[in-house]
């Protein structure tokens, strides 16, 4: 899970699920507690998922 795509893509990161923010990766305190619950989740159970696949080749992920 990472903020800077670019930077990730260059050093070689295999799997890559992009976050919201430097200072917040994981959640947007502008948002209700349950909208960042739901947002956290969801990009939480992308990344579990990534890790259980076999990637042949840099993959970023498509997140919701």
């Amino acid at each position: 899970m990472c903020n800077l795509i670019p930077v990730a893509t260059t050093v070689g990161a295999n799997k890559i699920v992009p976050t919201i923010s430097i200072p917040y990766p994981l959640g947007d305190p502008a948002t209700s507690k349950e909208a960042q619950w739901k947002l956290r989740k969801s990009r939480v159970g992308i990344a579990l998922d990534a890790l259980c696949e076999d990637a042949q080749e840099q993959t970023v992920y498509a997140v919701k």
